[in-house]
């Protein structure tokens, strides 16, 4: 009996600490203003869009903050995120704060905003799309491993790293990838409001620090964080006493992986994509991104 009042005291205790930690809906009853970080390679889009859905229909929330501290990641992720901030800046003002990295997918995603703040040494902008690959066709011959492919288009195999890449199959992946920086510049001439010339002068994959990119037109104002929640208690008309909410992530590390998230996948399957999708990025010879900077730490 006291095994069992022991047990349920435990279980009572880890639900209210489960509850305690990872329950993000509560929400002040008071006007206040919202903090949502935008943190690392962006892979995914659907946590992100979550929690800017969740802020649209929180009556008390009357700006967002998103504090952006990512080197890019995946093309379409980003897109969508960006279509995400622009959504919800169009119901209550969304500042952007760049932390010491936005650059590329990140930057694409600030671009989305209402107004952009970077601190002078932030470095930003990366407009530009890049893909890896290798061929390993001379490893394997030293391995006296052979290797083939049996195919039903001819750019089935397109980018193999066990042969030589053919010159039209390069042309292919460049015109690929021209169209995505297109979408990319047309994004960042539209948001930015910027001249063809001015476009040409950023928009060819250089990294920029936060002054640079004041200059350039591609950021609005040079400052910190504290200095973009005070613009946006400003342009939702708080007092400079209003709260200021810091979004916890919906998907942390913990409940990453005790959890996962029940409206795309189970737990353990969860698990195992983030282990897969971590190897990924180490070992992957070809990978789709729009750019990595460095490592994240």
């Amino acid at each position: 009996m006291a095994v069992c009042i022991t047990a349920m005291v435990a279980i009572f205790t880890l639900l209210i600490i489960r509850h305690s930690i990872f329950d993000t809906s509560k929400s002040p009853m008071s006007p206040h203003v919202a903090v949502l970080d935008l943190y690392g390679v962006i892979y995914s889009s659907s946590t992100f869009i979550k929690e800017t859905e969740h802020l649209e229909q929180t009556k008390q929330c009357k700006a967002v903050v998103i504090r952006i501290n990512s080197p890019g990641g995946v093309v379409a992720p980003s897109q969508e995120i960006y279509e995400a901030i622009r959504s919800l800046d169009k119901k209550i003002p969304v500042i952007i704060s760049m932390g010491s990295l936005s650059a590329s997918g990140g930057y694409y995603a600030a671009l989305g905003g209402r107004k952009i703040f970077a601190n002078p040494g932030t470095l930003t902008a990366s407009i530009g799309v890049i893909m890896e690959l290798m061929n390993t066709e001379r490893l394997l011959e030293w391995a006296k491993v052979e290797r083939f492919a049996i195919k039903s288009g001819k750019l089935k195999d397109i980018g193999s790293p066990t042969r030589k890449m053919l010159p039209e199959e390069k042309a292919f992946l460049q015109s690929l990838l021209n169209d995505v920086h297109n979408q990319f510049r047309a994004t960042v001439k539209e948001r930015r409001k910027l001249t063809d010339e001015e476009l040409e002068q950023t928009a060819d994959g250089r990294v920029m620090t936060g002054s640079q990119a004041k200059q350039a037109k591609l950021v609005d104002v040079l400052g910190g964080y504290q200095d973009a929640v005070k613009e946006a208690k400003k342009m939702a008309g708080l007092p400079d006493s209003a709260p200021v909410i810091v979004k916890e992530p919906s998907q942390g590390l913990l409940k990453n992986l005790l959890l996962g998230d029940p409206e795309e996948e189970s737990r353990w399957d969860h698990l195992f994509n983030s282990i897969k999708n971590g190897l990924s990025t180490l070992f992957s010879s070809a990978q789709w991104r729009i750019l990595y900077l460095s490592p994240i730490q």
